[in-house]
């Protein structure tokens, strides 16, 4: 692996910690929390983070071959179906194992590309990388708090 791309794996990885730490805390009575007014439950934001990661590789990092059907944001809100601790742990697994497949791809030119999306216009794969990186660490913010505070 290239030694851009090394370095850019390992601070990915270490940023999502904030996320996996959490998440080997959770039960599946704390998928439901949510704090009002906030329309958020843990299930809908750890669900949400492994579309989000599955959309990365695919539209931003062009993996070949990824199947993603990202229901939090195609639904757009919370339907309260996510509340199923194994299936989400598998999932945001997956959404891991198959965005650090697409970052590993990579070589060092390719973090100086260029790509646009309608989410969030034009950004270099490197820039993409930290706004997947901080995605990630924002929703897991949001599930600390409502691990603590929510109902």
């Amino acid at each position: 692996m290239d030694p851009r791309t090394s370095a850019l794996l390992a601070l990915w990885k270490e940023g999502r910690t904030r996320f996996t730490n959490l998440l080997s805390k959770l039960t599946e009575a704390d998928l439901p929390k949510k704090l009002a007014p906030g329309p958020n439950s843990i299930g809908f934001l750890v669900r949400h983070i492994g579309d989000v990661e599955l959309l990365f590789a695919k539209n931003v990092f062009g993996l070949e071959g990824v199947q993603v059907h990202a229901s939090t944001v195609a639904k757009g809100y919370d339907t309260g179906e996510w509340t199923d601790m194994a299936a989400l742990t598998a999932y945001v697994q997956e959404s891991a194992d198959t965005l650090q497949r697409a970052i590993e791809a990579q070589s060092d030119a390719d973090w100086d590309t260029v790509i646009e999306t309608k989410e969030f216009g034009k950004k270099t794969k490197a820039e993409a990388l930290g706004r997947i990186t901080t995605h990630t660490a924002y929703h897991a913010g949001q599930i600390g708090m409502l691990v603590k505070y929510g109902s």
